[in-house]
């Protein structure tokens, strides 16, 4: 047996023990009374020896969370009187709760984080920013039974010495007047008669006083934000947005949508990064890459060969097509004729009533920032002297590189990579540690053999040293592993190493809005900065870099600004997707392996394997997985990850499970048209299912069948 199966047992034992001799007795306000003159009368004659028999005991009591801590009480002020009776008491109680604290941390916690850790991750962060006020608030008011509080604060992730200070502080109260009953111990007849229900509401009412005390402090810091910035007596508008890109555009909508009076301002081109330089256009040349991709295989459809000629600078010609066919959806006129005025401009926040454009002041009641991420651009010397492009000027090729060097292994990185190399470029791809990090390592072993295959030379594990240029001939410095150098001659340079926050040159800095170390601009679980009428969404605010996110953030952030003083929300993160979209893809909502090890997640995995499902067979596609995280011996999901083709749009009916709780049986009993990719979804929840199969259930049909057939089972 473990040590901790040990330690149960003895503390199993102890409680027993307690309760099968009826221990219990000896501590009732009767036996109390007919003692309290001998027990006065010990400490009279050997108080340092009663003193410590009285604190083992209360100790021993609060610690296992025996019944009869509040006569104990009462015999520490029939004993002791009030001045000597409430240290000794509030000290052996803390101690005493905080040993208890200890064991349920020791023998239960690991367990119940592992087994429900998704579900408490939000109280965990919610105990790392006020535990102490929640812990203190529940020891002022005795309504909450003291034992329960150790057992289910041990669960958390609350710190052993926030919990002795916060309880040492917060029974004061209660044990001060339970002691000081126990001075005037012949006038109580019932243990009831001590908490008096003026009593109890009094203590309650005290219990709230740390909340209101930081919320009276918490406003008097807001007006300090305010006091220095005029307030008009009335607004030109409800709502300003900053940026048109997603998170802008949904904010703007929902605004126009519900009839506010709102001014979306932009200062470049609408639709932000998502139409112009991210999402849509990269698609486009994944979809001309992937044509010619198959057209080079076509052997594998039957067909002895197709002959394609391409212009490259037409290739990208139809990519800038795609964006303006799309253009309109985002389009100033469009959302001109939904209500939306819309200014070209650089916008300045003057005040947290007040926006500058083109000259123009504009006051408004509430101001949505949502203003982007720009290309990381990497500090290597001699950048500047090369021929390099991001995330947002590759667009801007018209000539195929012959060699393009890829810095990143993002999903940016291998986008971009695989479709150029379809383009016949030599591709380098360079990373400093490995592709795709957030992604477990068979879902990156899949997308990087992909890679390889179409003729991406990986270089991982790597250091970018500096750029060189000898003539008009470009070349990259690297050291590899073992920091042997390399030098890498080159045509174009895309630099995808990440994107990061706009967060300047729009007044952030004279109001004083803190943006954080990776950043993103400051917010709370509302979205809001700290002025409570300025909100933040996209990636701007983070953590997510997703256009999806950035409209999801945007509903949260418009609602609240226009509605808040009514009824505010905090944004759900609960169930968050995204997907690469490389060839295979990669789709992912909540748990990665890698994640739910790392947090101590309990977890099964159930796996469908591609090579299975006929439709990918039929569209010789038929590579990558399903992968499901369950919670051990039931079907709730707790991840997915997916690696084939139309991984991202097999992903969206677990992201729907997940959202409203349906698990693995829901999705087996669902009707899924054949034969189609959607199929691999069922197919995911039924090797669920025959793994969890009763074994003592098909014993017995196997017996009926038998029974049935007339013959006896062997």
């Amino acid at each position: 047996m473990k040590k901790r199966g040990w330690v149960a047992l003895l503390l199993g034992l102890a409680i027993s023990c307690f309760f099968i001799f009826d221990l219990d007795r000896f501590l009732s306000l009767e036996v109390l009374k007919e003692s309290r003159d001998d027990l006065h009368q010990a400490y009279q004659q050997q108080p340092l020896l009663i003193l410590g028999i009285y604190s083992l005991v209360y100790i021993v009591m609060a610690a296992l969370s025996f019944p009869g801590a509040t006569v104990l009480t009462l015999a520490g002020g029939a004993m002791f009187g009030v001045w000597v009776g409430v240290p000794v008491v509030l000290l052996s109680a803390t101690i005493g709760a905080t040993l208890a604290f200890w064991m349920a941390r020791y023998l239960l916690r690991d367990i119940v984080q592992r087994r429900f850790g998704r579900r408490l991750e939000t109280i965990n962060k919610g105990l790392a920013r006020d535990g102490a006020f929640y812990l203190f608030s529940l020891r002022l008011a005795p309504v909450f039974p003291f034992f329960l509080i150790n057992l289910l604060m041990g669960l958390t992730t609350l710190r052993s010495s926030t919990y002795f200070w916060v309880s040492l502080v917060g029974m004061f109260a209660g044990t001060a007047v339970y002691v000081n009953a126990g001075t005037q111990l012949a006038a109580i007849t019932e243990l009831s008669d001590i908490m008096s229900p003026a009593l109890v509401i009094s203590l309650t009412v005290l219990a709230l006083f740390p909340w209101l005390g930081r919320w009276i402090v918490e406003q008097i810091k807001i007006r300090r934000f305010y006091a220095r910035w005029p307030k008009p007596v009335q607004f030109d508008r409800n709502l300003i947005v900053i940026g048109a890109g997603a998170a802008g555009l949904v904010s703007a909508y929902i605004a126009a949508a519900t009839r506010a009076k709102v001014t979306l301002i932009e200062r470049h081109k609408m639709g932000g990064d998502c139409l112009n330089y991210g999402c849509v256009p990269s698609k486009a040349l994944i979809r001309t890459a992937t044509f010619l991709h198959q057209a080079k295989n076509a052997q594998s459809l039957g067909l002895a060969q197709i002959s394609t000629q391409y212009d490259f600078a037409e290739v990208m010609a139809r990519v800038d097509r795609v964006v303006k066919t799309v253009a309109p959806h985002d389009s100033e006129e469009r959302y001109r004729q939904l209500g939306v005025e819309v200014l070209q401009g650089e916008a300045i926040i003057t005040s947290p009533w007040s926006v500058e454009v083109n000259g123009q002041p504009l006051t408004t009641r509430a101001i949505v920032i949502a203003t982007g991420a720009s290309p990381l651009i990497p500090k290597i010397p001699g950048l500047e002297s090369v021929r390099y492009y991001t995330s947002d000027t590759i667009w801007s090729l018209t000539e195929r590189p012959q060699r393009l060097v890829v810095l990143g292994g993002g999903p940016i990185g291998c986008e971009l990579a695989q479709a150029f190399a379809r383009l016949d470029c030599q591709v380098t791809q360079v990373v400093r540690s490995d592709l795709l990090p957030r992604e477990d390592a068979d879902a990156v072993s899949l997308v990087k053999a992909a890679l390889q295959a179409d003729g991406v030379t990986i270089l991982a594990q790597t250091e970018t040293l500096r750029c060189e240029k000898q003539g008009d001939a470009q070349f990259l410095l690297l050291s590899d592993q073992s920091g042997a150098p390399l030098r890498l001659p080159f045509d174009a340079l895309l630099c995808a190493i990440g994107r990061v926050p706009r967060t300047e040159g729009f007044g952030l800095e004279q109001l004083g809005i803190p943006v954080s170390d990776t950043h993103a601009i400051e917010t709370n679980a509302w979205l809001q900065t700290i002025y409570p009428n300025i909100y933040v969404c996209g990636d701007a605010a983070g953590p997510y870099q997703f256009t999806h996110m950035a409209a999801h953030q945007a509903w949260y952030a418009s609602v609240n600004a226009l509605f808040g003083n009514i009824k505010s929300l905090k944004v759900d993160y609960s169930v968050v997707p995204w997907a690469t979209f490389t060839d295979p893809e990669i789709a992912h909502v909540g748990l990665s392996e890698k994640e739910a090890q790392a947090r101590g997640i309990a977890f099964e995995v159930t796996r469908f394997n591609l090579a299975e499902l006929d439709r990918a067979i039929a569209d010789e596609a038929a590579h990558g997985f399903v992968k499901v995280l369950t919670v051990p011996g039931k079907d709730r999901i707790l991840g997915v990850c997916i690696v084939s083709a139309h991984a991202s749009d097999l992903l969206a009916e677990f992201i729907l499970a997940m959202k409203h709780g349906l698990g693995l049986n829901k999705i087996l009993a669902t009707i899924h048209t054949y034969p189609t990719w959607s199929e691999a979804n069922k197919y995911a929840a039924s090797a669920w299912k025959r793994a969890h199969a009763p074994q003592w259930l098909l014993r017995g049909l196997e017996k009926y069948h038998a029974k049935r057939r007339g013959k006896a089972h062997a």
